[in-house]
């Protein structure tokens, strides 16, 4: 007896999928609800559940492939199965090739994993063999942080140069491959040039002192933690000191929607996060009605479900101004594109300590350089420059944001 497996309702508006990976082989045991496959939408990944308990039949579609709500995509059939380390068949290396960028023994080399394309274009970039790295995603796969953690495989010793070597040659290993763009990856190229299409976008620029947040942090952190169960991180402060300096210019938590602007009374703060797939902008929303610690734990527990893949449909959608912090990659400055259809984002950089003049001396402070990002339809760059200032007032003196000034 078969059973259908077919697309589940991937949200409002949402008609598509493309097959991101399998999770059950051919011939494995598989619970009832069990995950047996991932698809990826628009904005976040979703897992196919088994209808009933049985074992796991053959693909209908392939990995790369789009599939529609109520698509079949592959079949449960009756009986008790392999266990999920059996071997993999020859149909499921077609779905999902192995890698192996380095020679292995047959007793290292063992079942090799299944990768999601986006894990295989890492494993290749790194240079290393995935069946070393021992997996933390569900049912032991290998994640993008498990292959970034990973340590680069060994050199082979260097042979001795030839006495007059010839021109060098191509190496014989070279190799290319082609791996197609998730549709996360194509739905972020698509908007963020269709961003560049109709905003009229400029990026204002200013710097920070960060001593006295960071003296607050310091001198708060461990109450603070003990108290709400959360860090006590810098989000919290430059979510509430844009939504302050949205007080003063409302244009910035404002959208153009045809030929009319809608102000909101309320502030949706989108915060961008690094997912295993691509970064993506979960929503704090009412972040204006929110204190520090209820902002903190907004943003931890959408970090996590975007660690873990989870993040839902209702998560991503809406938001009327955005923040992005590349500092936490290192990032020195750089001029974020924004999310419409919003019209600003703000853009955190990393901390670091330069030589300011503070009083007619030349000091060392912690300076962070801020960015704004703006659509010059609706936001003139005196509001813009006003916007950032606020932002940096607030931060370089934190008790703005208690009394709000």
């Amino acid at each position: 007896m078969s059973t259908e497996i077919k697309v589940p309702v991937l949200g409002e508006s949402i008609t598509e999928a493309t097959l991101g990976e399998w999770l059950k082989k051919p011939g494995e045991a598989v619970a009832q609800d069990e995950a047996v496959a991932s698809l990826e939408t628009d904005k976040v990944s979703i897992e196919v559940g088994a209808p009933v308990a049985g074992v796991m039949g053959a693909y209908g579609v392939q990995i790369g492939d789009t599939v529609s709500v109520g698509g079949v995509i592959g079949s449960i059939e009756a009986g008790s199965g392999a266990p999920a380390a059996a071997p993999a068949k020859v149909e499921d290396v077609r779905q999902s090739p192995p890698v192996t960028p380095v020679a292995a023994s047959d007793d290292q080399r063992g079942g090799a994993p299944t990768l999601s394309p986006s894990v295989r274009k890492l494993v290749l970039e790194k240079g290393v063999d995935p069946t070393t790295i021992k997996g933390t995603g569900k049912d032991g796969r290998l994640t993008r942080e498990d292959v970034l953690g990973a340590p680069a495989q060994a050199a082979a010793p260097e042979a001795a140069p030839a006495a007059a070597a010839p021109a060098a040659a191509p190496a014989a290993d070279r190799r290319e491959e082609r791996v197609r763009m998730t549709r996360l990856r194509q739905t972020v190229a698509k908007r963020l040039k269709d961003a560049q299409n109709t905003a009229a976008l400029l990026t204002t620029f200013n710097d920070c002192d960060m001593t006295e947040v960071m003296a607050a942090r310091a001198r708060f952190k461990d109450a603070f933690e003990n108290k709400h169960g959360v860090r006590l991180g810098l989000m919290s402060f430059f979510t509430k000191a844009a939504i302050l300096a949205a007080k003063t210019i409302p244009s910035a938590n404002a959208q153009i929607q045809g030929d009319e602007i809608v102000y909101f009374d309320y502030m949706d703060v989108s915060v961008a996060v690094s997912a295993p797939n691509g970064l993506v902008v979960p929503v704090v929303r009412d972040a204006d009605r929110m204190g520090f610690a209820d902002i903190e734990k907004a943003i931890a527990a959408l970090g996590a479900k975007a660690k873990a893949g989870t993040l839902t449909m209702a998560d991503m959608q809406g938001g009327t101004f955005t923040i992005s912090n590349g500092g936490v990659f290192g990032g020195l400055m750089s001029t974020p594109i924004i999310n419409p259809p919003q019209s600003a984002v703000l853009g955190l950089h990393r901390i670091e300590d330069r030589p300011v003049v503070r009083d007619g001396q030349i000091v060392i402070r912690p300076m962070m350089y801020l960015a704004l990002s703006y659509d010059h339809r609706l936001i003139d760059g005196r509001e813009a420059v006003t916007f950032l200032k606020t932002i940096k007032e607030a931060i370089e003196d934190p008790t703005r944001l208690l009394i709000d000034l």
